[in-house]
């Protein structure tokens, strides 16, 4: 393979010279290999080296790069240049699995770590000048769409069950249908033992999943095989996920794995937060499912303007739009929600132009009425489609404590 430009970049040169010349070997391991190879673009860059964890750090500070021991239990130390990240870990074998951890001893054999990673395209490695390591067939998997395990399918799911769902989420950015029948069928037998998993896990390679540019086919296939229904049964908009995607791409929008998750989803407010709580979704991420569930608002292109600033200013810019979405991706009639949408998007939500200090200033005594004052000249102000200004909402406070 021909020397990519990111690998003759100076701050990966940097790094890799700072490995080698302590006699270290090394390669570029994991995405961007398989990107490369693809004709992608690489973003974040993975090294493989045969030296300890614990020799990497002094090779890194003897260069004078910062190196992070983020996961140095497992071999793994974070170099950073120029504020980009560089994953290095050691080459590593399994001594001893359970499904969920490995007990790992570190190897100088590059055949053995690539033997214990859990798919074909991601056992490749990628040599400095340019050499291309492909001890599985994992190349001519990447170019076929073709995702399947190392071996024997059951046994690298049984040594760690998370690698079911990497499975799909691999199949979602790289794979072609049909599936691999052999890994399909393991991943079918193995998904039971899907809540043994830690939430934490769960969560990251879901919403991976849902990131990759079009996942709705690869939940439906995961629903078909019964593997939703061990981990996230409430699962069952499948159409309305696949028609969110569809709105993100028309509209230019990055892929948002937390609005497609509340796309996904048919629950209630209480069931979302069961949600949000089973998967330790962050507390943004968890309100953002809950308010989405809870409303009630009867969102479309025919609704008067004044009626949906009003919900913006209410609910908030971040959950008008996730409902807009949410919403034009479950209608039957397309018509006018671009237009809907791009009008939202530019309004500015304005803010109250009174606060606590008006009110006492106006004679109201400190306490309950401040606030019931305020709120009282707060609706009045949005009846009006925020148009009185500060004077004007003034004026409203002193009649109001006028006619008290």
């Amino acid at each position: 393979m021909d020397r990519q430009p990111w690998m003759s970049a100076a701050d990966t040169r940097r790094v890799m010279e700072a490995l080698t010349a302590g006699g270290a070997a090394v390669r570029f391991v994991g995405g961007c290999v398989r990107d490369a190879l693809l004709g992608r673009p690489v973003k974040d860059i993975d090294i493989a080296t045969d030296a300890p964890p614990e020799r990497v750090i002094e090779l890194l500070e003897a260069a004078e790069i910062k190196a992070v021991p983020t996961g140095i239990e497992h071999g793994t130390v974070t170099a950073v240049v120029g504020g980009q990240p560089f994953e290095i870990t050691t080459l590593r074998r399994d001594i001893e699995t359970d499904g969920r951890h490995a007990t790992v001893e570190f190897t100088d054999d590059w055949v053995a770590d690539a033997a214990r990673r859990d798919l074909t395209i991601n056992a490749l490695s990628l040599a400095p000048d340019g050499t291309l390591y492909d001890p599985f067939d994992g190349e001519a998997d990447l170019h076929a769409g073709r995702i399947r395990f190392v071996g024997d399918p059951r046994r690298r799911i049984e040594e760690d069950v998370l690698r079911l769902l990497r499975w799909f989420r691999f199949y979602a950015e790289y794979g072609s249908p049909p599936p691999d029948l052999d890994s399909l069928a393991a991943c079918r037998e193995m998904a039971p033992r899907l809540p043994g998993l830690s939430a934490e896990r769960v969560r990251a390679e879901l919403l991976r999943l849902l990131g990759a540019p079009d996942p709705a086919t690869v939940v439906t296939l995961m629903g078909e095989e019964r593997v939703l229904a061990n981990f996230l049964p409430e699962a069952t908009e499948v159409g309305r996920l696949g028609n969110v995607v569809r709105i993100e791409a028309e509209l230019g929008a990055a892929p948002d794995p937390i609005l497609r998750l509340a796309a996904l989803l048919a629950v209630d407010a209480g069931t979302a937060r069961a949600v949000a709580e089973r998967l330790r979704l962050s507390n943004v991420e968890r309100d953002r499912l809950v308010a989405v569930a809870e409303s009630n608002l009867d969102l479309g292109p025919k609704m008067e303007a004044q009626a949906w600033r009003e919900a913006a200013y209410r609910l908030g810019r971040g959950t008008i739009a996730d409902l807009a979405m949410i919403a034009w991706a479950g209608a039957d009639d397309g018509d006018g929600w671009r237009e809907l949408v791009a009008d939202m998007a530019v309004w500015a939500v304005p803010a109250f132009p009174l606060s606590g200090k008006d009110a006492v200033a106006a004679g109201i005594e400190s306490g309950p009425e401040v606030g019931a004052a305020l709120r009282a000249v707060e609706d009045w102000w949005i009846a009006g489609d925020f148009g009185a200004d500060r004077a004007a909402c003034l004026k409203r406070l002193e009649d109001l404590v006028s006619r008290a």
